[in-house]
């Protein structure tokens, strides 16, 4: 049973979630609701795994523009979008009680050495796509077959030269999986979730290989998701003033994509729909770029969350509370502006201290949009000073 403390939990009315309803669903997740995050990165990792213990219906809409780490040496050798990010959410919504999936989940998390020489790490790919690794030996035969099958289709286009250091298996699967599906990359993540029984759906929020571009507001512009985050490469030196999708990694080519079908048909028929907390621009609202993401959040009619980010985000910079609403309600609203705000975001959720936030927060303004602001003790000593996921989880799923 829950023990969420009610008198916390109270929303500007006084009015309490609604605690039975969520003790049913956990009696029975696998009937729980469509609750949909646009996200990216890790930061919602926590929040995926804790969700599966409500509903095995959630709906992960992840952004496949990353361009550093080890999916960086991916994309340049295949021009395919990056994978990193939908990896990490496939293994965080896992079945973790089924067979065998620790052992997978453990493989697929396995990263070759930073250190080995290019031989040695070839050597081991091989014994991995071979099934003679020891991390293979713990897999049934059945999960194992497919994985080779994936890691042999990627091994006979992989480049002589490609560097192997700190590369994920679990990226290798997925880049596999791409190529043996003539370049689908839904094909390969449907393949990935169904072997690991995944409690909920992940998409990419488009299957093209494009690259994010950003404007700052000093006037200097450049395209690479790596070098918004602030954690490959020095923190921006000027406030964000636009993000675009493009089509080369190198040269300035903006590119308008539309949102496909199937995507449009998720966010349309969702019971939650969630701006989760992130990086604000790579993680969320790259996801918001398609053309048909605002008229799908429109068609909604469910209640729509925006969960800003606790203390600083490098991409924030320059940024208070107003200018994130704002940000975030144009965008939505691009193509549509004559629908009202309430179409797109009907609560901010914070914690009860907002101490936490970098910002005060503009009551005045979410009061003009009609958007009804949540403060409730969403940090606990043990998750201090990031969202208790368990809680976060609780309020959302409230909601509906």
């Amino acid at each position: 049973m829950l023990t969420i403390p009610p008198t916390d939990y109270r929303n500007s009315y006084g009015e309490l979630p609604d605690t039975a309803k969520l003790n049913r669903d956990l009696g029975a997740p696998e009937h729980g609701p469509k609750a949909l995050f646009f996200s990216g990165g890790s930061a919602l990792n926590g929040l995926s795994r804790q969700i599966t213990d409500y509903t095995h219906n959630s709906i992960h809409l992840i952004t496949p523009f990353d361009s550093g780490g080890s999916s960086a040496a991916l994309r340049d050798a295949f021009d395919m979008p990056g994978i990193g990010d939908l990896r990490h959410r496939v293994l965080a919504l896992a079945d973790q009680s089924a067979p065998h999936n620790e052992q997978l989940c453990r493989l697929l998390q396995y990263r070759f050495s930073a250190t080995q020489t290019h031989e040695a790490l070839t050597q081991e790919l091989g014994e991995i796509t071979s099934g003679a690794h020891a991390l293979m030996s713990a897999i049934p035969s059945e999960a194992r077959a497919k994985l080779t099958e994936q890691l042999s289709v990627l091994s006979q286009h992989l480049p002589e030269n490609f560097d192997l250091r700190v590369a994920s298996v679990g990226n290798l699967v997925l880049a596999g999986g791409y190529l043996a599906n003539a370049n689908d990359l839904g094909a390969s993540l449907l393949c990935l979730s169904e072997l690991l029984n995944i409690r909920g759906t992940v998409h990419a929020i488009v299957k093209e290989p494009l690259h994010l571009g950003v404007h700052l507001g000093n006037g200097q512009s450049f395209i690479g998701q790596h070098l918004l985050t602030g954690k490959e490469h020095p923190d921006i030196p000027s406030p964000v003033s636009s993000i675009f999708l493009n089509r080369s990694a190198c040269e300035h080519n903006p590119i308008t994509v539309p949102l496909d079908s199937e995507n449009s048909q998720l966010i349309a028929g969702a019971d939650l729909i969630c701006y989760a907390p992130g990086s604000f621009y790579s993680s969320l609202m790259a996801n918001l770029l398609p053309v048909g993401v605002g008229e799908a959040v429109a068609k909604a009619s469910c209640p729509k969350v925006f969960v800003p980010n606790l203390g600083l985000d490098p991409e924030q910079l320059g940024m208070d509370f107003s200018a994130l609403i704002q940000t975030l309600t144009r965008q939505l609203r691009q193509g549509s502006a004559d629908e009202p705000v309430s179409n797109f975001l009907n609560y901010v959720v914070i914690d009860a201290d907002r101490s936490r936030y970098p910002f005060p927060i503009n009551t005045d303004l979410l009061k003009a949009l009609g958007v009804e602001l949540l403060e409730l003790p969403l940090v606990t000593s043990t998750s201090d000073p990031y969202y208790d996921d368990d809680r976060l989880a609780q309020v959302l799923l409230s909601l509906i």
